[in-house]
């Protein structure tokens, strides 16, 4: 099933969900059962006729191994077991019993076609020790089907860290729901494929996958304006504040304003005009964007304060992040979509040690903007605390300018999506960085950013 819009949990949400049904009456060892059962259905599917050595760790995640093993012995499947040592908790003890054949020691272990890594999964705060490293890393390396139970063994699980080598896996069966490194950078680039496993624990988060949108065609009646008209203010790089008004254009805006730019090579279709006051003050502007090519001079910074007085949702992206202080953004009323890559977020917010996800919640909350933290784990934030994570998109957008396509087509979607009703930024920010992604795809390998932006109405089209 695809992953889009499930819900993701840290590892203490997922413990907590976990011990609630405990709590109703279903026993660890019976949890553990499932779980096995489910890891068994998934790898007797795979693996064919193939033998397959299973890897397992001192706790449940180990005991889930061990269910798995004496399933998939039962169905006939070419079994072996591999440990590290003896299982510390009941569960796990017990399902080692029930396994009843050898255990091989980890350091010892022939490959097998099938690797099933059950060693460690949700919940790891330490990297694995050496001989254990090594020892994943041989048996891996032989195998021609790798799949990692819950977590890949070495990976945290709510950051994306990897605390000690961890080898490529072809697949990750997330237990229950997804974890944040299943989507978060570099855990998430160690699997091929996630497939989440229903353990019939009832799960829940304000934090998901960003799903496809679904959009709609302007209405019979529509016109320009009433389709959400875009402001973009040009400032000393004119052929990015183009490129965003250009997919401003094709992401669905109907009116496109480009003000102060310089730059001849502009579509028809977008009007021109000079930058002024009473040009970004314009009641009809659904949606204005400052920052891409503005530059850091003098004239830069009036231009941002300027858009910063108005009182039309604001997108916020590039040069203007660098300018900007949280003072600034705590200060301005209205409507905000800030799109930082991880430079220009550290600058704005501070560095630290915390996750992805749990920065942008922070800078949210501290901002009132919502926040597009950009890469290849793009994670956009509400200030109510509501999170969505894109997976990851092609990584031929590591060129110049695509950034500039995404803050135009963010100011579209705001536009778009407030033509109708109040605004919702979250919801615009996420549409945009679907369509965004699906550009990319479609657009295929070695693309420039003009090319990316020829490829949006066939990916808003893909949503309707």
């Amino acid at each position: 099933m695809p992953l889009d819009g499930r819900p993701i949990l840290t590892a203490a949400a997922m413990r907590a969900a976990e011990e609630q049904i405990i709590a109703t009456g279903t026993s660890v060892s019976a949890l553990m059962e499932r779980v096995g059962a489910a890891v068994a259905a998934q790898v007797r599917r795979l693996a064919g006729d193939q033998e397959v050595l299973i890897l397992c760790g001192p706790g449940n995640n180990g005991g889930d191994g061990y269910v798995a093993a004496r399933l998939l012995a039962a169905a006939g499947q070419r079994v072996r077991v591999a440990a590290t040592g003896a299982p510390r908790s009941d569960a796990a003890i017990a399902a080692r019993h029930a396994w009843g054949r050898d255990v091989e020691a980890l350091g010892a272990a022939a490959p097998a076609p099938v690797l099933v890594d059950a060693l460690f999964g949700t919940g790891l705060s330490r990297g694995l020790g050496t001989d254990v490293a090594g020892a994943l890393a041989r048996l891996a390396a032989a195998a021609a089907l790798t799949i990692a139970v819950d977590l890949p063994s070495g990976a945290a699980t709510d950051d994306g860290r990897l605390l000690s080598p961890v080898p490529d896996y072809d697949l990750t069966l997330a237990l229950g729901a997804l974890k944040p490194s299943h989507l978060l950078q570099p855990a998430a680039a160690r699997s091929q494929r996630v497939i989440v496993l229903d353990i019939a624990v009832p799960v829940a988060s304000e934090a998901s996958v960003l799903a496809r949108p679904r959009l709609s065609a302007p209405v019979v009646d529509a016109h320009k304006y009433s389709r959400g008209m875009v402001a973009v203010v040009a400032g000393a790089m004119p052929g990015a504040s183009v490129l965003a008004a250009t997919a401003a254009a094709r992401g669905g805006a109907g009116y496109v304003l480009l003000l102060g730019g310089a730059s001849d090579r502009v579509p028809h279709a977008i009007v021109r005009r000079r930058f002024d006051a009473a040009a970004i003050a314009d009641k009809r502007i659904g949606a204005l964007l400052v920052g891409p090519g503005l530059g850091r001079d003098e004239r830069a910074r009036e231009r941002l304060e300027a858009a910063l007085a108005t009182d039309r949702p604001l997108v916020i992206d590039g040069d203007a992040l660098r300018l900007l202080t949280p003072q600034k953004l705590a200060a301005r009323k209205g409507p905000m979509i800030l799109t930082p890559h991880a430079g220009e977020f550290d600058a704005l917010f501070g560095a630290d040690a915390g996750s992805k996800i749990d920065r942008a919640r922070h800078a949210a909350a501290a901002s009132g903007a919502t926040i597009v933290f950009k890469g290849p784990d793009t994670v956009i934030t509400a200030p109510d605390g509501g999170v969505v994570v894109a997976l990851a998109a092609s990584s031929w957008l590591s060129t110049a300018g695509t950034g500039d396509v995404l803050a135009g087509l963010v100011a579209a979607r705001l536009a778009v999506n407030g033509s109708n009703a109040m605004p919702d930024p979250l919801a615009a920010a996420a549409e945009a960085v679907w369509l965004h992604g699906e550009a990319a795809r479609r657009a295929g390998p070695a693309f420039i950013a003009d090319d990316l932006a020829r490829h949006l109405p066939e990916a808003i089209a893909a949503c309707l």
